[in-house]
């Protein structure tokens, strides 16, 4: 349902950038607003593991410098059939994780000081699996198709308002007013999509790890440590994140729209239920 829901969910953002495009700056200007997009952003999608590592502070370790998570990514990863991941950990107090790379064959796989000192093991096996989860379904890449599409939508819509539409007879308030929501949409859209990744990727981590109730377990104390102690990091890369970790900077109401993460209560929900589902398909890890 999920996927299903993602892809309703792009082709209403192709939608919208050939909407916006066709009234605006017509197909010349459509596809200058794409090109420039897609080079912002291919260049972050080629060289984001480095930038985002330097973004948290975290720092690589080998096995020798972190045995126990290094054999834990390795068991997971071999579960999930992926590549072994890099393993880094973060110097932050604030339980959380994140992973990041172009593909499984560069990716990450990073946690914090504090998520490996509050998390009980059966926790911290759910945390990693949930990011190999999102290695394994490329989400990398679907964020950055997402971000290319809404990051041209927004050079159409300034495109539009500095230059006015592609037809002398257009209506100058309907332009201004596309202008300005139609960047607007493509957010929302945007962190729609991002919030329907997180789900994606509770489900099949919890599948990975054979344990749903941990990763549950896991993200109530992510959430509470993200309420409770600071992180200061980039806002950049605060999406990448496990739980939002600038949480307490978070607003209710329509402010969800603009959410790149789930509530954490529905994710722990829909994780309860399929504990349920595999308990009685007698599927759940010993």
């Amino acid at each position: 349902m999920s996927n299903l829901k993602v892809f309703v969910l792009m082709a209403g953002l192709t939608a919208l950038f050939g909407a916006l495009g066709g009234f605006i700056g017509g197909q010349a200007g459509m596809m200058m607003a794409l090109v420039f997009a897609a080079v912002m952003n291919v260049a972050m999608y080629w060289g984001s593991s480095t930038m985002v590592l330097r973004m948290y502070r975290a720092r690589v370790v080998t096995p020798a410098e972190a045995p126990e998570l290094y054999a834990m990514v390795d068991t997971l990863r071999r579960r999930a059939r992926l590549p072994m991941p890099t393993v880094a950990i973060a110097p932050h107090a604030q339980p959380n994780a994140f992973a990041t790379g172009r593909n499984p064959q560069n990716a990450v796989v990073c946690v914090t000081e504090g998520l490996l000192q509050l998390l009980s093991r059966d926790e911290v096996e759910g945390v990693v699996a949930h990011e190999l989860a999102h290695i394994r379904n490329r989400d990398m890449l679907l964020q950055t198709v997402t971000a290319t599409l809404a990051g041209a939508i927004g050079n159409l819509a300034n495109f539009g308002l500095f230059f006015g539409g592609g037809d002398e007879d257009d209506n100058p308030l309907a332009l201004l007013g596309m202008a300005i929501l139609a960047p607007v949409a493509a957010m929302i859209v945007q962190m729609a999509i991002s919030r329907q990744r997180e789900f994606q990727a509770d489900a099949v981590g919890a599948q990975i790890s054979g344990r749903p109730h941990a990763l549950a377990n896991a993200l109530r104390r992510l959430e509470s440590g993200a309420r409770q102690i600071p992180m200061h990091v980039a806002p950049a890369a605060a999406p990448l994140a496990m739980v939002n970790p600038l949480a307490a900077l978070r607003g209710g109401g329509v402010a969800r729209l603009f959410s790149t993460h789930p509530p954490t209560m529905e994710r722990v929900l829909r994780l309860e239920a399929m504990e349920e589902q595999m308990e009685r398909g007698g599927l759940l890890a010993a």
